[in-house]
């Protein structure tokens, strides 16, 4: 037999078994043939595979959505992906917006309340952008390959063996379908043995596919491990966040006042010469709504010495132990300390006592 004569009849025969399953599975689906029923145990690991790859599937797509909004750069990172080639380094949007700080800051002047506050969000901004960097990376590498190797590996390997089962269970009850209608003793003999060799295939195949889904607890049980790596990222990210935030409100809270001098220019050359004669008043309020506390009466104070009651305009962390952290609203007692910083007084709320910035005040009569 030559190799063409070969593959004649081997051609031949698989169009031969692919017409009978055909045949079998519409018969089946119309009711007119048996359907041989996988056991429960079979059918419930096939269902819990099934399951975890759907939700695998979700889960793993919205957290790239997550880590990485924008669909052009995701499909960018996928075709680099397949390529097998390193995506160019891409800058972030917290990176970008505070390149645009500091060079805003410094256009205005570092030396300036405005232009020195921007440099110093310029600098956190850049560096959450390297914690969210670092956040893509490693939920990329221990979380997000473990899923996609899922779907790409193990799953593909279950579903083609879940294809070679359903087609040997097909094989079978076409096998079975023509014992039964065989009439003569010679071709029931020849269907006996067709059904003896089906049913061995199916029972095999059954089981290499029970072995292979039994495995998705380990599955299940590595995704766990890998869920409590992307946490434990998710939380280094925010707390490094935080941080950052913590020394940057620290920091602008360090200098109020250039920003109370800036804003007080500003307001002041805005009000009308016919509107003088409140310059005089405890308080002034600026063009964009701050409400803050005059010269004047700060002057007085420092000078009598004496105590005052005074508003708490704005929330205030405290940047050590000697100052004193405040609450918006809240009502403390101020006075002066001799040779203390002219924007600073000394505060007292009870048994706590500690300098407060005097552009966070206003004073009461």
């Amino acid at each position: 037999m030559n190799i063409m004569d070969f593959n004649v009849k081997k051609l031949a025969a698989d169009a031969g078994t692919f017409l009978s399953r055909a045949v079998q599975f519409t018969e089946e689906k119309l009711g007119q043939a048996e359907k041989t029923e996988l056991d429960a145990h079979l059918e419930n690991l096939l269902s819990k595979a099934e399951c975890t790859k759907i939700w695998t599937e979700k889960i793993m797509k919205q957290t790239e959505v997550l880590l990485q909004p924008n669909p052009n750069a995701r499909i960018e990172e996928f075709v680099y992906e397949k390529l097998d080639r390193k995506a160019p380094c891409r800058i972030s949007n917290p990176e970008l917006l505070g390149q645009y700080m500091i060079d805003a800051g410094t256009e205005f002047g570092s030396g300036t309340a405005y232009g020195n506050a921007l440099i110093k969000c310029g600098e956190t901004q850049k560096r959450i952008g390297t914690a969210d960097r670092e956040l893509i990376q490693t939920s990329a590498l221990n979380f997000l390959t473990p899923l996609r190797n899922f779907i790409e590996g193990d799953y593909k390997t279950i579903a083609k063996e879940r294809k070679l089962l359903q087609n040997k269970r097909l094989d079978l009850d076409a096998a079975k379908t023509r014992l039964k209608k065989a009439k003569a003793a010679e071709a029931r003999a020849a269907s006996e043995q067709e059904l003896r060799i089906t049913q061995s295939e199916f029972d095999r195949q059954a089981e290499i596919t029970r072995l292979l889904l039994e495995g998705i607890s380990s599955t299940h049980a590595h995704h766990l491990r890998c869920l409590n790596d992307f946490v434990e990222a998710q939380m280094t990210y925010y707390a490094q966040c935080y941080q950052y935030m913590l020394d940057l409100q620290k920091q602008l809270g360090s200098f109020p006042s250039s920003y109370h001098s800036n804003n007080n220019q500003a307001s002041v050359a805005s009000i009308p010469s016919s509107a003088s004669n409140v310059i005089g008043s405890s308080t002034l309020t600026s063009a964009s709504g701050l409400t803050m506390t005059s010269s004047s009466n700060i002057t007085n104070l420092k000078e009598s010495g004496g105590c005052r009651k005074a508003r708490v305009l704005y929330d205030y962390d405290a940047a050590n132990s000697s100052e004193l952290s405040l609450l918006a609203d809240e009502v403390i007692t101020v006075f002066s300390v001799a040779g203390m910083d002219s924007d600073w007084l000394m505060g007292e709320r009870g048994n706590q006592k500690g300098r407060v910035p005097i552009t966070y005040l206003e004073l009461l009569n």
